[in-house]
């Protein structure tokens, strides 16, 4: 049986009751994935690819790879920070530490997917939603996945798209506000992660296969 593996920072981080309602895009991913689909979320709060690697939370998924399963690998709200355990180049660290994972996913017959960093939500004071919150980070990724044929599900661009259309008010629910505009509640995580199911079955098989169907939920 296929599994998941899920790496990122604290958009994705599975989360517990002692840090609700921040919820991680890895828990609102189990909503969409068949049930005998086991999802491993190694994502960790405020981790970037550098610092992601450096600290070795990619070792378990080193070991534990096998041929048919999927490798999610989602960065970019921590690698833009001046901080220099954290920090990476878009055209050169990032993109490397990103190849990083997805050489080894393929070395060991997985299939790795980029995804670009979800949105933050930023409004100006008359309530226009500000895009470009990741700099250049986004668009390293689109460009990697294009050079060497990996498969890119571009968040980014989408939920900067459905915050626009959401308005200053009507997102809020989504995120920790008025704590930040970059963590998840529930809702939040529920809905990313959507666009995320909505990005594997664009990719069709055999991204698409960990799906849930119609039958798959409760009787």
């Amino acid at each position: 049986m296929p599994k998941i593996f899920y790496i990122g920072d604290s958009t994705v981080a599975r989360n517990t009751i002692h840090t609700y309602p921040q919820t991680g895009m890895s828990q609102g991913l189990a909503w969409y994935t068949k049930p005998s689909v086991p999802i491993v979320s190694l994502a960790k709060n405020g981790r970037s690819t550098k610092s992601f690697l450096d600290e070795g939370l990619f070792q378990p998924a080193q070991e534990a790879l096998e041929a048919g399963d999927f490798l999610l690998i989602q960065f970019g709200h921590n690698d833009e920070k001046a901080d220099p355990a954290r920090h990476t180049d878009p055209d050169t660290s990032f993109r490397e530490n990103l190849l990083f994972f997805t050489d080894t996913a393929r070395a060991r017959g997985a299939w790795p997917v980029l995804i670009t960093p979800i949105a933050r939500r930023r409004f100006d004071g008359e309530g226009n939603f500000l895009p470009g919150s990741h700099g250049p980070y986004p668009d390293a990724v689109r460009r990697l996945g294009r050079e060497v044929g990996i498969p890119v599900i571009d968040l980014t661009a989408v939920t900067e798209k459905y915050l626009a259309e959401l308005g200053d008010e009507g997102s809020k629910p989504l995120f920790v506000w008025p704590v930040d505009n970059t963590h998840l509640k529930p809702e939040g995580a529920v809905r990313m992660a959507g666009f995320l199911a909505e990005g594997l079955r664009e990719l069709g098989q055999p991204y698409a296969a960990v799906l849930a169907g119609p039958g798959d939920g409760a009787g």
